[in-house]
């Protein structure tokens, strides 16, 4: 028989807050008994038998499709029926979790049933993000951790349910949340690996780039607001974990342990915190469309309320000039890291909010009037490709295909972070800018390129951030959207 920690009983809960506080109870329970079961691994004492602990979870039962409404696009489930879902990090999701549970004892006014799953927690998910146990194994060791722990599944951790493909079992419940536990520790991870910074430190709205030219200014503007008492962000977070605190606040436990890494990692990502995660994360995706899947499938658990696309991108219209902006509205998927999970029939709308936001951000920060906006920007199809070098393949035909889509841009990243933020019901939006005419023998050269980067990637990031503000003003509850939903949807956000 395996080794697992003492039971604790299902409980039922009317109150959100006693819920989350079970559900903590729960999951310190169980990862304490793996990480002390792993310390005396690595100091030499084998277990007598393997050792196992669970994941939490979180039930909910209604026998009426009848419901309160809170006036938004989540917080309920679809009907009568058993919903359930297994939890993890409780300390980094609490608000999150809570915001999730209140809205389903009020909508339905049933009482919540949290108790310890069948799901097992892999050991490496239950270690503290900077122990380095594991790699102080040695090979023997290493043979023997897969028969006393449990590793990752991949079986347990699929998209099919934010795929719209997963189908129940007989008697098997319907989920509550988009993703699995052990599918939220693995992302997790993988963002520590890829961006070079903890979770804990992502904040609910993301930008992306493909240019250090724009890390470099949202580092130094990050910097700025450290200096900056008034400033609404309270600290700046660099690769590594290293953080400044904003002047005038005290240092917190922690804050000393980040270092630089020797190199940076390969989508490093910088955080400019606020209180309740309502920042701004600037993540460097690097180019192509399949960084920009890896990186949005993984900030996805988050749940981020938006993920906006700051770019470059070549210019398909003569009369547009280099430094114009692109706001898109609609999408030609060409980049097909996507094709087998969202297929390309599925047309990805553009979102009001997110597509308001943006163009007003272009008015304020060019301090030009709407009326004029078209002098600068425009507002049409973006296609994206995985071939970086489409002007070259023979016949003109990607050209053909652009032209009757009534493409206006052409870029490598847009359409996957628009397709994934469709697919994972996180607002997203584009805002790129002409760096090349390819098409009209405007293209790329050193002395050109410098100059376009001076005059423009400043003004282009304070738009993005710009266009948080505004989102930020107008209350993160409208974003999430029914557009984003699908019939049969999952109760949480």
């Amino acid at each position: 028989m395996p080794l697992t920690p003492d039971f604790i009983a299902p409980s039922h809960h009317r109150d959100a807050a006693e819920a989350l506080a079970q559900i903590q109870r729960i999951y310190t329970q169980q990862t304490s008994h793996l990480r002390n079961a792993m310390q005396r691994f690595v100091a030499g004492e084998t277990p007598e038998a393997p050792v196992r602990a669970f994941y939490p979870f979180v039930r909910l039962h209604t026998s009426t499709v009848a419901r309160a409404s809170s006036g938004l696009a989540y917080g309920f489930v679809q009907g009568p029926g058993r919903y359930e879902t297994t939890l993890t990090r409780p300390d980094l999701f609490a608000h999150y979790y809570r915001e999730q549970l209140e809205l389903l004892t009020h909508n339905h006014a049933v009482a919540l049933e949290v108790g310890t799953s069948t799901q097992p927690i892999p050991v490496y998910f239950a270690l503290d993000a900077d122990d380095p146990l594991e790699g102080t194994l040695d090979h023997q060791q290493r043979l023997l951790l897969r028969d006393l722990f449990d590793l990752p599944d991949l079986t347990a951790m699929d998209d099919g349910i934010a795929n719209g493909t997963w189908q129940p079992r007989a008697g098997e419940a319907h989920p509550l949340s988009l993703f699995t536990a052990p599918r939220v520790d693995y992302s997790l991870q993988r963002l520590r690996h890829y961006t070079g910074t903890r979770a804990e430190h992502f904040q609910n709205f993301v930008l992306f780039t493909n240019y250090q030219f724009y890390i470099d200014e949202f580092v130094r503007l990050g910097h700025a607001a450290m200096q900056d008492a008034a400033s609404p962000y309270s600290a700046f977070v660099e690769p590594g974990n290293v953080l400044t605190r904003r002047t005038g606040l005290a240092a917190e436990p922690g804050d000393a342990l980040g270092v630089a890494p020797p190199r940076l990692p390969q989508m490093p990502a910088y955080h400019l915190v606020r209180q309740g995660h309502g920042g701004i994360t600037m993540v460097n995706i690097g180019v192509g469309p399949a960084n920009a899947k890896t990186i949005t499938d993984h900030i996805a658990v988050l749940r981020p309320h938006a993920w906006l696309m700051l770019g470059h991108c070549a210019g398909l219209r003569n009369s547009q000039q280099l430094g114009d902006y692109v706001l898109a509205h609609a999408y030609v998927r060409e980049d097909h890291v996507l094709d087998e999970e969202l297929p390309i029939w599925v047309p990805i709308p553009a979102l009001a909010e997110i597509q308001v936001a943006l163009q007003q951000a272009v008015a304020d920060v060019a301090q030009m009037p709407e009326d004029q906006l078209k002098r600068i920007m425009r507002t049409g199809t973006v296609a994206s490709t995985d071939n970086r070098n489409w002007e070259l393949l023979p016949d003109n035909t990607p050209q053909r295909r652009f032209s009757q889509s009534r493409a206006v841009a052409l870029d490598m990243e847009s359409a996957t972070i628009a397709a994934n933020g469709f697919r994972f019901r996180v607002p997203y939006g584009t805002l790129l800018c002409v760096s090349d005419k390819p098409l009209h023998g405007e293209i790329k050269l050193p002395g050109m390129a410098n100059h376009f980067y001076r005059e423009r990637v400043d003004q282009h990031l304070r738009i993005g951030m710009r266009a948080i503000e505004l989102l930020q003003a107008g209350g993160v509850g409208r974003l999430h959207s029914r557009k984003l939903r699908s019939f049969a949807e999952v109760a949480f956000q």
